[in-house]
């Protein structure tokens, strides 16, 4: 477990500021595929997205976290949707306890794939058996438009069975048994439907969501969200997420890019991570998304009157900068933003 001096930024403060915190947990975005385009994507997964994690590039982020931040390390495999490769998956939970790596800790899914019940039982007791401390199921309004709530049943049942229900999350378990359909939360007449939806469930209206759900629920001016920094997000982000190419995001800001784990090792993306002096950083660390809108506008770009949250704004300006070729090597890749 490293020093939270071990870190650039962490070194220049006095003992009653606040620190960067050691990123505790990590991501692995195994793929940008899915076998759903939800309208609540954080990201712009599709069937048609790209991109698949190597087996190595996987276990040298974990034992990467496992250095930096000791026993309380915390693996999630996410996506995309995972299950799409699941021998690949497989195998590389198989070389994880190979190396003596602790079990993955939590495994995300939309369960489109739970339709032969021997094949659920097959890979569920795989699962069991490599050490899967949880099984996450990802179901919501806008999930049920691409996999049928019977689907998400089936597998909480069988999970249950098999895992234990202790080891079995369904993200958001209230709409399985009474799920209004989508078209209601996208009913711009229902407005106070979808803003009281998003304040229970916490969406991140960041990737697909900030284009599709957000406007839906806009209520705020920019001058509201301009005193709003991201100082607290990036020093009290919790870890990282890394998409199939080796991109490092911080926490959950989708589509900046910090690092990548190809050129620098988790740890060493940590002990350099000085948001306040990096480039792009730095404005989103001092003003908050509102920072990047005279230089955004500089190109052209011209603001929505109302947003649903700073980080739909950020978005918004940051997708203006994907189109535009703008700061290529940190607004990236293509799975964050789409064609």
């Amino acid at each position: 477990m490293m020093e939270l001096a071990r870190n650039v930024y962490n070194r220049r403060q006095d003992r009653t500021s606040p620190k960067l915190k050691l990123w505790r947990y990590a991501g692995l975005l195994l793929t940008y595929r899915c076998s759903a385009a939800c309208r609540f994507c954080s990201y712009n997964c599709s069937p048609h997205s790209e991109g698949l994690m190597p087996r190595q590039t996987a276990l040298q982020a974990w034992t990467s976290l496992l250095n930096l931040t000791g026993p309380a390390a915390h693996i999630h495999i996410t996506g995309g949707e995972p299950f799409l490769y699941f021998d690949h998956l497989a195998a590389l939970l198989e070389d994880a306890a190979a190396k003596n790596l602790p079990p993955l800790n939590s495994l995300e899914t939309n369960a489109f794939w739970a339709q032969n019940d021997t094949d659920i039982r097959e890979k569920l007791l795989f699962l069991k058996k490599i050490g899967l401390q949880e099984l996450a199921i990802s179901f919501d309004p806008f999930h049920a438009e691409f996999v049928p709530a019977e689907l998400v049943r089936t597998l909480r049942t069988l999970a249950a069975e098999i895992l234990g229900p202790q080891r079995v999350k369904i993200r958001w378990e209230k709409y399985l048994d009474n799920c209004p359909p989508a078209a209601a939360f996208l009913d711009p007449n229902n407005k106070p439907l979808l803003q009281k939806m998003l304040q229970e469930d916490r969406c991140r209206l960041t990737g697909r969501a900030a284009q599709t759900i957000a406007p839906l629920a806009a209520d705020k001016t920019i001058p509201q969200i301009q005193q709003q920094s991201c100082k607290n997000i990036f020093l009290n982000a919790r870890g990282v997420h890394i998409d199939p190419f080796g991109n490092v995001f911080c926490g959950q800001c989708s589509g900046i890019i910090l690092g990548n784990i190809y050129q620098n090792s988790l740890e060493q993306l940590w002990e350099g991570f000085d948001p306040p002096n990096l480039p792009f950083w730095q404005n989103l660390f001092h003003n908050g998304p509102a920072g990047l809108l005279p230089q955004a506008a500089m190109s052209g770009f011209q603001p929505a009157p109302l947003y649903a949250s700073k980080c739909h704004l950020c978005t918004d300006i940051r997708r203006f900068f994907f189109d535009n070729g703008k700061f290529s090597s940190i607004i990236a890749p293509k799975g964050c933003y789409g064609s």
